[in-house]
């Protein structure tokens, strides 16, 4: 968890900044705005997402999947990411 706490305030950033743009398009869909605008946003809010999530993945592979690890731990965290992965994917 030293790779969250490492990045806490960045990650907390990007939490903001999709917060944000989730309320522009709440904000977009109440004033009936342009379609294509909407969607712009909703692309621009699920990219920022999936950015968020690239990153905290890769630290979170880098800290737990490491030499450091044990192998039954590996194992593991191997299981719990195949799992998350397909959940994520669909």
């Amino acid at each position: 968890m030293s790779h969250m706490i490492a990045n806490k305030e960045k990650l907390l950033l990007r939490i903001k900044k999709i917060k944000g743009q989730l309320n522009g398009i709440e904000k977009a869909l109440g004033q009936e705005k342009d379609c294509f605008k909407i969607l712009q946003q909703i692309s621009a809010s699920r990219g920022a997402i999936q950015s968020l999530m690239s990153e905290v993945l890769d630290g979170h592979i880098k800290e737990h999947l490491g030499s450091h690890v044990s192998d039954e731990q590996r194992e593991t965290e191997i299981a719990n990411l195949a799992l998350l992965l397909k959940t994520y994917l669909r």
